[in-house]
């Protein structure tokens, strides 16, 4: 990951989390309400492309998956690098990041001002960084 990509990744966190938890709940089922809906009707023959329910939905979730592998890795990601930051802080800035707050609101919570927030997120990409070579 370079700079860019580990900035959105702090930035977007919160709601990853969230997403793995919906995605991994809905790809745990295996869609057998899909099946059933169609059990014992005679399906129409397929002319040019794919129209069959269970295949669509197949290939939905396997995008779904992959999906959810890519989330998965960002947020280890992050997770793996936590205890890097050793200042309080940094760290009270970081997990203000990943509960999704926004720059201005830290800064108001911490009253300091925007760009000490900032300069304190370019700190922790930094030290994020550090433990692997970065762009």
């Amino acid at each position: 990951m370079d700079k860019y990509e580990i900035e959105q990744t702090l930035r977007d966190y919160h709601w990853m989390v969230r997403e793995i938890a919906r995605l991994r709940d809905m790809l745990s089922d295996a869609g057998e309400r899909v099946v059933r809906n169609y059990e014992g009707l005679d399906m129409p023959k397929p002319q040019g492309r794919r129209s069959d329910p269970v295949s669509l939905e197949a290939s939905r979730r396997e995008r779904l998956w992959r999906k959810l592998q890519n989330y998965e890795q960002k947020v280890k990601f992050v997770q793996e690098r936590m205890d890097v930051i050793e200042d309080e802080r940094e760290k009270t800035v970081l997990d203000c990041l990943l509960d999704g707050m926004s720059l201005r609101s830290i800064a108001e919570h911490l009253g300091l001002s925007r760009r000490h927030v900032q300069n304190i997120k370019e700190r922790i990409v930094e030290q994020f960084c550090s433990r692997k070579q970065c762009g």
